[in-house]
């Protein structure tokens, strides 16, 4: 069951007033609740996407110590499998840790053991996936918007040269709650507009899985007939773009994504792919550690949320919600450069020049 939403789109300025209460609250450095070091566990889900180890990692580790100068943080990475993040719960709930940032694996699945922080006391922040189970607060960003931005975007992209569009649809890993608000929001949009000639889900966000359903896709409906893809991350967007490329499929039809990963804005400077979807991590990343924080140190998460989520037991919990941004060629230097996620030169390969030049990014 996906959550009941209120505040759908908490605002930067929100998050980093409440931010700043979170470090007030015991002071910014400085450990209130004892003697000990409050321990931080950080549990990413996977190595495939490329945002849990080279964005939000390293950002929320930061921002931890910022507000809390004695915490120390224990990072593990799942590798993509269930067993490994139970055996990782298990393992930060045997070391007694004062709390958990939670990227869940598999959403349903790690429900037992949040249950088991739960009664051990360890209060558990889900981040970015809302994790079954009791979770102590949430910190994400609109789900169903993210859908619709991309919807939008398609819809916009293939105009009106088709009377009766037909396309393909890439969704994300079954297990990830985001993935059906992702498709919810998409469809939203789409649904009476466009046919789905043919719809997958991807297990794990797999690259290479999204590869081989675009081969299958195009086997089964001829590239010809294929007006648009939905492809709900950056990753599946390379998959299925690289299958298109290796169909000899030209022109490409608008492929749409997610993350704002630096290989899809090179593809989207390079006309490969349509758009993608930024997340500023700042401000995710920044609300997850002053959540973490503040569990640690024993604190109410409400001086934190901007709102608060309904789980699937019906408890509301407090939650961060941030807003997504749409991300073409016509402004990723307003959007991604601006922001810093990514810069002009980091973006614009020699191969790239003059389609940035194009881009104002140059």
């Amino acid at each position: 069951m996906k959550p009941c939403i209120r505040d759908t789109a908490a605002t930067v300025t929100a998050v980093s007033a409440a931010v700043a209460l979170a470090a007030c609250g015991a002071g910014a450095g400085s450990d209130s609740a004892g003697d000990d070091a409050p321990q931080i566990a950080l549990l990413l889900p996977d190595a495939t996407t490329a945002r849990w180890e080279s964005q939000d990692r390293p950002r929320l580790e930061e921002r931890i110590q910022e507000l809390c100068d004695t915490c120390e943080v224990e990072h593990a990475n799942a590798r993509g499998e269930v067993a490994t993040q139970q055996e990782q719960m298990d393992s930060m709930i045997t070391k007694d840790v004062d709390a958990i940032v939670l990227v869940a694996v598999d959403a349903r699945s790690l429900g037992p053991a949040v249950a088991k922080a739960h009664a051990a006391d360890i209060p558990v922040i889900a981040y970015d996936r809302l994790a079954q189970g009791p979770i102590s607060g949430y910190v994400s960003f609109d789900g169903v918007e993210v859908g619709r931005l991309q919807g939008r975007a398609l819809l916009q992209a293939m105009g009106d040269k088709v009377a009766d569009p037909q396309i393909v649809m890439m969704n994300g890993d079954p297990a990830d709650p985001n993935a059906a608000s992702f498709k919810e929001g998409a469809l939203s949009v789409l649904r009476g507009k466009v046919r789905i000639g043919k719809a997958f889900d991807t297990l794990q966000w797999r690259t290479e899985t999204a590869n081989m359903n675009m081969s299958s896709a195009l086997a089964a409906l001829g590239p010809e007939a294929i007006d648009g893809v939905y492809a709900a991350n950056d990753g599946l967007a390379a998959g299925s773009i690289s299958a298109l490329k290796a169909n000899k499929v030209a022109p490409l039809p608008p492929v749409t994504g997610q993350d704002a990963e630096l290989g899809a804005l090179q593809r989207i400077v390079g006309g490969d792919q349509y758009m993608t979807v930024l997340k500023p991590f700042e401000p995710e990343a920044s609300a997850g550690a002053a959540m973490a924080v503040a569990a640690a140190r024993g604190q109410s998460l409400d001086e934190v949320a901007t709102g608060d989520v309904r789980t699937e037991t019906g408890e509301r919990v407090p939650a961060v919600l941030l807003a997504p941004v749409s991300v073409t060629a016509d402004n990723i230097g307003r959007t991604v450069v601006k922001d810093g996620l990514h810069t002009a030169e980091q973006i614009c390969t020699p191969q790239l020049r003059a389609a940035c030049a194009r881009a104002g990014l140059t």
